[in-house]
Order: structure tokens, then C-alpha cells, then sequence
């Protein structure tokens, strides 16, 4: 979880540093998938198994 954060907030960071280029924005936008990916695997052991 640790990696796929710290990866993902790279990604944003650094492709929020490429202004105005579309592989900026493609980092970005994986980067974010990175970061949901954590968010998801963090709140894994809290889901509501009732469903």
C-alpha cells in the first residue's frame, strides 16, 4: 500500500511539473489510479461483508 502511494503521488507530482504536454497528463492520470488503487486496498479490511 505504502509503494502504490508513494508511487502514485510521484506521478501526480511529477506530471503536474510537465505543463502543458499530454504525457504529463497521462502520468497523472495513472498516478491517480495509483493512489485510488491504495485507497481501495486500505479500506479493503473495513468493507461491510452483509451485502
Amino acid at each position: 500500500m505504502i509503494v502504490f502511494f508513494v508511487a502514485g503521488l510521484a506521478m501526480v507530482i511529477g506530471g503536474w511539473r510537465m505543463t502543458g504536454k499530454i504525457p504529463g497528463l497521462g502520468l497523472m492520470i495513472l498516478g491517480l489510479a495509483l493512489l485510488l488503487a491504495a485507497l481501495m486496498i486500505y479500506n479493503k479490511p473495513f468493507e461491510d461483508s452483509k451485502r
